[in-house]
C-alpha cells in the first residue's frame, strides 16, 4: 500500500463527563470515530439522588480506562494525561473546572458543551436558572475551554423551547438531546480542522452561581408567575420549593398557574374567594391552592410533607461547573431521616394545619 494511501489515525480523546449529557455525548465521540483514550468522571454520592445515567457505566461497556480522581488539579491526573497526548480534550457536565495547564496538553483543542445559549446564562445549574426567570428560550453550546467559565469561542449551538409549563428537568431533557445534537453537527468540521469559532461576547450574556435547597424556600409576597417559576425550576428531582409553617414543611412537587379567567375545575367564583384570603397555603372544596402577593392563584395538584428540625440546617456542598442536579445530601435535615417526606391530600394537610392552630 502507497503511504498516502494509509487509513488516517483515529483523532485521540480524553473525556471529563458525568450526568445525561455526558452519557450522551461519549456516545456521539465514540460513533464519530474518536479514539477516547480515557473518561474522567466522579464517583457516585451514596447520598445523592441519581435520577441520572453513568458516563462510568458507558465506557467500561466500550473498554476505555475509567479514572474518578477527587481533584482534576492533581499533578497526578495532569501527568496521565500527558502520557496519552491527546488531541482533544472535551468536557460534558464535568463538575469541576479544568485547569489551563491541563487543557493545553490538547494541541488540537479543549471543549465544553454548557447547558444555555451561550453568552446567557454563564455558570452554574443554568437549566434551573432560566425556568426561575421565565424563560422561553434555553439550548445547549458547544464552546472552546478558557481560564474564565463558559467564556471561550462558540463552535455551535442548538436551541429548545422552554413551555409555559415546563419544569426544569423536562427542560434538562430537552436541553440533553440539544447538546447531543449540537456536537453530532459540529463534530465533523472539528475533527478536520474546519469548524468556526465564533465570538462569545460576555458583555451580552450574565454569569449565574450555584443554587441551594434553602433558594427553593417560597415568598408568597411574590407574584404568582415568580413562584410558580420558583415550582417549576425546583421540582423533583430537584429538592423542591417548599414553606413551613412551625416544624412542619410543605414542598409542592406539581402544581398549575391558574388564569384569572378560571378553569374548568377552578371557577371565577372560586378564584374571587381565594384572593380574600392572606398569602400563602390554603384549603378550598377539598383543593389545595397557594394564594400570592398579587392575589394571583397557584393550583396545587401534588404537596408533600415532612417534619424539619430547626436547630439543623443543610449545607450545599455544591462543586464548581454542578449540573442542573442539586445533591440529596444539600436538603435541610428532617426528623427522623429525609426520606420521611410523604405526599399528602388536601385533607391531610387540613388535619395537620388544624392540629398545628390547636396546639
Amino acid at each position: 500500500m502507497n503511504p498516502s494511501e494509509q487509513p488516517a489515525t483515529k483523532p485521540r480523546a480524553v473525556v471529563f463527563a458525568y450526568h445525561n449529557v455526558g452519557v450522551r455525548c461519549l456516545q456521539v465521540l465514540l460513533a464519530r470515530g474518536v479514539d477516547v483514550a480515557l473518561v474522567v468522571t466522579h464517583e457516585d454520592n451514596p447520598a445523592e439522588n441519581i435520577w441520572f445515567g453513568s458516563v462510568k457505566s458507558v465506557a467500561e461497556d466500550h473498554g476505555i480506562d475509567v479514572i474518578t480522581p477527587a481533584d482534576p488539579t492533581a499533578p497526578q491526573l495532569h501527568e496521565a494525561i500527558e502520557r496519552i497526548a491527546p488531541d482533544f480534550i472535551f468536557s460534558f457536565y464535568y463538575r469541576h473546572m479544568l485547569p489551563v495547564g491541563l487543557l493545553a496538553l490538547a494541541p488540537r483543542g479543549a471543549y465544553n458543551v454548557h447547558g444555555s445559549l451561550l453568552p446567557k446564562y454563564r455558570g452554574r445549574v443554568p437549566t434551573n436558572w432560566a425556568v426561575l426567570n421565565g424563560e422561553t428560550e434555553t439550548g445547549a453550546t458547544l464552546h472552546e475551554m478558557a481560564a474564565k467559565p463558559d467564556a471561550g469561542a462558540i463552535l455551535g449551538q442548538t436551541p429548545v423551547p422552554i413551555l409555559p409549563d415546563d419544569t426544569a428537568a423536562q427542560v434538562f431533557d430537552k436541553t440533553t438531546v440539544a447538546a447531543e445534537q449540537t456536537l453530532w453537527r459540529v463534530l465533523p468540521a472539528l475533527l478536520a480542522g474546519e469548524a468556526p469559532h465564533l465570538p462569545n461576547d460576555l458583555s451580552k450574556g450574565s454569569y449565574f452561581g450555584g443554587r441551594k435547597p434553602e433558594d427553593g424556600r417560597i415568598d408568597w409576597s411574590m407574584t404568582a408567575q415568580q413562584v410558580y417559576n420558583l415550582i417549576r425550576a425546583v421540582a423533583p428531582p430537584y429538592p423542591g420549593a417548599f414553606t413551613d409553617i412551625g416544624q412542619d414543611r410543605f414542598s409542592i412537587a406539581r402544581a398549575r398557574l391558574v388564569p384569572e379567567s378560571g378553569t374548568r375545575i377552578v371557577s371565577t367564583a372560586a378564584l374571587r374567594e381565594l384572593s380574600n384570603l392572606p398569602a400563602g397555603l390554603h384549603l378550598l372544596d377539598n383543593a389545595l391552592f397557594g394564594v400570592c402577593g398579587d392575589r394571583g392563584v397557584i393550583a396545587i395538584h401534588e404537596l408533600r410533607h415532612s417534619v424539619v428540625d430547626p436547630s439543623v440546617t443543610g449545607s450545599s456542598n455544591e462543586p464548581p461547573n454542578t449540573p442542573p442536579d442539586t445533591p440529596q445530601n444539600a436538603l435541610p435535615k428532617t426528623l427522623p431521616n429525609p426520606g420521611d417526606e410523604r405526599v399528602v391530600s388536601p385533607a391531610e394537610f387540613g388535619r395537620i394545619t388544624q392540629s398545628l392552630r390547636h396546639s
